[in-house]
């Protein structure tokens, strides 16, 4: 199996094309994995790796794989949505392989023992199919986010549209399904149409288990509408509940960030626990930009009910422009 493919120059992914963005910290490193090239051509349109020591200022490190899987169809151009962890010893991508629009979708799993591309062991390999989803079903197998629970069975919550956010149980082992023909549990839907909602990540905060979506919709430039809720609930099979009490099945959800002069639609979103301290990250398309989707990360701050809310920018927008070419 490939190494990551290093063949674009470094460069601050302030000025990226970045969504969906997922973080992690390895050591004195953090990483961001975002989805790939729409167009297909850098890397192929896989998965896009991104690293910081300060959280401000980003190297390009190429792709997971220097071409597609085998297994993706060629119709689908990029690769997306991937959700980066590690467990038990070590680093696991759920990414999401799809054509826009359509429901026959797939999520994969990708590994690798490191993150450092300097290390003689990093070596991504891909484990294949975790779930499908096809026309016949209603749900959609894309924006996968990979949780565990208090009592440490892990989890895939996933969904786009269609009957909403979707979770299965995992086999801790494998990182695939527990069981065939996997048991799905709904955790969120918009009953009105178009039922715009997705790019779940769901996180344990004792006592409470909390799902963060996007609402409405991504990929539009300056015309996106994407905007981050959230829910919780005392078990993480549900229900969850807003903070008016409205159930997330119901079309409920706690609105946290919006659209905010020039910072458009932010959203595909993912949370990460880093010690004590919480991370929202997550794409928005600048509007001085031409509506270019750009990483920005937040500190989560609680409130003393409980409830998450978006804190300063690591890095304001005004300093993001201004450090910019």
């Amino acid at each position: 199996m490939p190494k990551a493919h290093l063949g674009q120059s470094v460069q601050s992914a302030r000025g990226d094309y970045v969504h969906d963005p997922s973080m992690i910290r390895a050591g004195d490193t953090f990483y961001v994995f975002s989805t790939g090239d729409p167009s297909g051509i850098i890397g192929d349109g896989n998965i896009q790796i991104r690293s910081s020591t300060d959280l401000r200022h980003w190297r390009y490190l190429g792709t997971i794989f220097e071409r597609k899987p085998a297994w993706i169809s060629r119709k689908v151009r990029s690769l997306w949505a991937p959700d980066v962890s590690y467990y038990r010893g070590r680093y696991q991508v759920y990414y999401s392989a799809s054509i826009f629009g359509t429901n026959d979708s797939a999520i994969g799993l990708a590994t690798n023992e490191t993150l450092d591309p300097n290390s003689p062991r990093y070596r991504w390999v891909d484990r294949g199919v975790v779930i499908r989803s096809t026309p016949a079903d209603d749900w959609n197998a894309i924006d996968p986010s990979f949780t565990v629970d208090a009592d440490g069975q892990p989890w895939l919550v996933f969904g786009s549209f269609w009957s909403g956010i979707k979770m299965v149980k995992l086999n801790p082992e494998t990182g695939k399904l527990a069981e065939m023909p996997p048991r799905l549990y709904s955790l969120a839907y918009r009953p009105d149409p178009p039922h715009a909602i997705e790019a779940p990540s769901l996180i344990y905060r004792k006592p409470y288990y909390y799902l963060f979506v996007s609402f409405d919709f991504c990929c539009r430039r300056m015309r996106s509408t994407y905007n981050i809720r959230v829910g919780r609930a005392k078990s993480i099979t549900g229900p969850y509940l807003d903070g008016s009490g409205k159930p997330m099945m119901q079309g409920g959800g706690t609105l946290i960030l919006s659209s905010s002069g020039e910072m458009i639609g932010p959203g595909g979103q993912a949370i990460y626990r880093d010690g004590d301290t919480y991370y929202l990250v997550h794409h928005f398309y600048d509007a001085s930009d031409s509506g270019r989707a750009k990483l920005q990360i937040h500190r989560l701050l609680w409130t003393s009910d409980g409830w998450p809310r978006v804190g300063p920018a690591i890095i304001s927008y005004d300093e993001l422009r201004q450090s910019e070419p």
